[in-house]
């Protein structure tokens, strides 16, 4: 595995900013930022400098963090509050989608609330950002523990976007079994779809592949039925953004085409993603909201010169939404989640409340 990968956000030495791998310079250039303000927090998610759903709720766990700081002084309980919930609604106005965010937003803010009294209240964010972290790294281990259970050594693999340890903090989400299968001696064929117009397939996934020995191809989004059809692909893993209940889950726009094409060639489709990603309060993938970004990222983003006229409208949807009928597999940290979704997630989310251990295929 590949350790500067898992430092890729974290608190300065002094504890006083969250600093983050700019994800935007990848592949060519590796650059950190270190962000002290609510409005450099803001822009960092917002403009995809820290992006990947766990991800982004590790940092925003970070920036509550450092923004407490900022606001403690001679504050009272009540006043200390009141900003941080100012704070806290900012940052997750970045991206609606994501669910991380906002749940680590939240974890925060009732820890806040907690220990608001507490002489020693920075302490206990302090602690508490820095649980939300080393958790991401546990469940991302036993996602990729479970993931690895439905694949075999020589399996081709076909991914969408990035779900790495980029978007993550360790082994990632669906590549986490392709990581953790190549520490013990296995080999895939992973296909990387490039993900436009964003290309984070192309500037993310195959960039960390490729650095930790993983044998990957990338192939234009438009390919993926080919290959498929060639009887490269034994499996489809991706990550997600948000599942709902009823197991409909949003992933980066072009992923249900991906698992529409799936269910034609009757290849398995999973989504892998830590139970902070399921949002049991969403009946249905309806109910998500889908941000909307800026044109630029379609006509200009990576060319030299933009490849539409100024005037030529544009839709640039992030995410879409996949259908809980094409997916064969929703991959947790306490397991694998099959249809009817209503049912397994529950069980699962039953699982956490208890506080029962993650588990292991095995053990299940």
């Amino acid at each position: 595995m590949n350790e500067y990968l898992s430092d890729h956000v974290h608190l300065s030495d002094d504890g006083t900013a969250v600093v983050i791998l700019d994800q935007t310079q990848l592949p060519n250039r590796t650059e950190y930022l270190t962000l002290r303000t609510a409005q450099e927090m803001f822009d960092a998610i917002q403009m995809l400098q820290v992006r990947g759903a766990p991800c982004i709720g590790i940092c925003a766990a970070y920036d509550f963090y450092v923004l407490a700081q900022q606001v403690d002084g001679n504050t009272n309980a009540v006043q200390f509050l009141s900003e941080l919930s100012k704070q806290a609604d900012y940052l997750a106005s970045s991206r609606p989608t994501a669910v991380n965010l906002r749940w680590a937003l939240d974890r925060m803010l009732e820890t806040a609330k907690r220990c608001a009294e507490y002489p020693d209240r920075l302490e206990v964010l302090h602690q508490e950002c820095i649980a939300i972290h080393k958790e991401d790294i546990a469940m991302c281990r036993s996602i990729a523990e479970y993931g690895l259970s439905l694949i075999k050594n020589g399996d081709g693999i076909l991914t969408h976007c990035n779900a790495g340890p980029l978007a993550t903090s360790r082994y990632g989400t669906a590549l986490g079994p392709l990581f953790l299968g190549k520490e013990r001696g296995m080999d895939f064929h992973v296909f990387s779809d490039e993900t436009r117009p964003l290309l984070q397939g192309a500037r993310l996934t195959s960039y960390e592949l490729s650095r930790a020995g993983i044998n990957v191809t990338l192939i234009c989004d438009n390919m993926a039925s080919l290959v498929m059809k060639n009887g490269w692909i034994q499996a489809c893993f991706v990550g997600c953004d948000r599942v709902a209940a009823n197991g409909d889950a949003a992933n980066k726009i072009g992923t249900s085409g991906v698992a529409i094409l799936a269910k034609h060639y009757g290849i398995p489709f999973y989504v892998l993603g830590p139970t902070s990603t399921i949002d049991l309060n969403c009946v249905s993938g309806e109910d998500i909201p889908i941000e909307q970004r800026d044109s630029e990222e379609i006509k200009e983003k990576f060319y030299t010169e933009p490849m539409a006229l100024p005037e030529v409208t544009c839709y640039n949807p992030a995410f879409d939404v996949t259908d809980h009928e094409l997916i064969s597999g929703i991959v947790t940290e306490y397991g694998i989640c099959r249809a009817p979704y209503t049912e397994s997630l529950r069980a699962v989310f039953e699982k956490k409340r208890a506080g029962l251990p993650y588990g292991t295929p095995e053990e299940d």
